[in-house]
């Protein structure tokens, strides 16, 4: 059993922040000067755009035609290296911005030495909160896991699914069904039916939009929880979640706020944007841009909900940069970003509905994305030895975005943040900040 020192980490922390986070005296921003500057917070809302970064908000705020719900909230940047590398991976990140502690690329919830850290999640539950994880991923995916299991492999997926469970967090939405049923159920746990056993613990299982919205009912001070799987691995991209059974982002946002409001001690939320990162891997300009979109009606539910509690905290920062997104290409002095709006389908899904000799790019291109294709286009795509990633090529380049990589980068961050003392954002920070700063405005102890 690995010793658990991350109660050591944030408490130290806090008495060192005058030291480590330099901005915690900054004027209050609009709406701490209207009385709650230094008002405690018993809510926190943390949510994760994974891959997001300024260009992609550059590029956003084209492609909606006006700023974005987190424009008028930006505090501050970061910096996101890891322990042993210059380029994070979600994984230390999430470490870093649950625990406020570096660790190895790969590596949830423990520091370099394999010690089990404390993370801000799990210390609000000491602190009598309840907790939450929505994810367009897996739930246990890197970024959630990082909040709620220790494990020295991220890919260990059904082991942090176990222990999600054995953590007991109130709320839990997402995909990954397939994480908890055992191998016999087409699952991938090797025996465990850990859906029978949160069953036993007292959640609620939902599996489809329709459920999820229909479920009101949770009561947590009788020791009911909500566990909502939408699909065996991670959801649908926005594009063509539609298609599907599965909620929205914010519709997920909501029903978790929905049940964790009932608690009076207040509550920690983590909600992610998973798939901003993978469009970006994917150098899907529209794909990202859709699932931007997504992210910010759930930003939007956070915050209303913050305006009508008052002693709520939003924060919206990004784990780290993906595909090294540029505003603005190829010598263009035009940003056509909005020209995405009209795109209905990922680069992966119209490479699929290409035929055998890839005779009907034309037309398929035309389909899902409006545009005629040149001669020169429909020759690369035809010829590509990656074909999705040919298809997303010629629509970032008429949306002028260029990509620099198909993996993460070492940018700087912004962090946007709404409610009381969240002037302590202010200013240039390390991601190992984050929950330091949400932890001494949370009074956690």
């Amino acid at each position: 059993m690995f010793k658990k020192i991350g109660a050591v980490v944030l408490s130290t922390s806090l008495v060192l922040s005058g030291l480590s986070i330099g901005t915690v005296d900054a004027k209050p921003d609009a709406v701490d000067r209207k009385g709650k500057g230094n008002k405690k917070v018993e809510n926190v809302i943390f949510m994760v755009p994974d891959g997001f970064s300024a260009d992609y908000a550059s590029n956003y705020r084209v492609y909606k035609g006006e700023d974005a719900v987190w424009d008028d909230h930006l505090k501050g940047m970061f910096t996101t290296h890891s322990a042993n590398s210059d380029i994070t991976d979600s994984a230390a990140a999430g470490t870093a911005m649950s625990t406020g502690e570096k660790t190895n690329n790969g590596v949830i919830g423990m520091d370099t030495e394999g010690n089990e850290l404390e993370t801000i999640l799990e210390a609000s539950q000491e602190n009598g909160k309840a907790t939450g994880l929505v994810a367009t991923s897996t739930i246990t995916h890197a970024t959630p896991a990082s909040f709620a299991s220790h494990v020295e492999d991220r890919n260990n997926e059904t082991e942090i699914a176990r222990q999600m469970l054995e953590n007991e967090v109130d709320v839990i939405l997402g995909g990954g069904k397939n994480n908890f049923l055992p191998i016999d159920q087409g699952g991938n746990q090797e025996k465990l039916n850990l859906i029978e056993q949160a069953e036993e613990q007292g959640y609620e299982l939902v599996e489809t939009r329709s459920q999820l919205l229909d479920n009101k009912q949770i009561a947590l001070k009788k020791g009911e929880k909500l566990l909502g799987l939408f699909a065996d691995d991670a959801l649908a991209p926005e594009l063509h979640r539609a298609e599907t059974e599965e909620p929205s982002l914010a519709e997920m946002t909501e029903s978790a706020i929905d049940v964790l409001e009932e608690d009076k001690d207040g509550f920690f939320l983590v909600v992610e944007g998973s798939q901003i990162d993978w469009a970006g891997h994917a150098n899907d300009a529209a794909w990202a841009m859709s699932d931007v979109a997504a992210f910010e009606k759930a930003v939007e539910e956070a915050i209303d909900f913050a305006k009508k509690d008052g002693k709520t905290q939003v924060i919206v920062a990004a784990d780290h940069d993906t595909g090294g997104m540029t505003t603005g290409s190829n010598g263009s002095m035009d940003l056509n970003a909005d020209l995405l709006t009209d795109v209905t389908a990922t680069g992966d899904y119209m490479a699929t509905q290409l035929n055998e000799d890839r005779s009907n790019v034309s037309e398929v291109l035309k389909t899902h994305t409006g545009f005629e294709l040149t001669e020169e286009e429909i020759n690369e795509i035809q010829q590509a030895d990656n074909a999705p990633l040919a298809i997303n090529t010629i629509v970032s380049d008429r949306a002028s975005i260029g990509w620099t990589s198909t993996n993460h980068t070492g940018a700087d961050i912004p962090v946007y943040a709404y409610g009381p003392q969240t002037h302590k954002f202010v200013g240039f920070h390390d991601n190992t900040d984050l929950p330091k700063i949400i932890a001494e405005a949370m009074k956690l102890k």
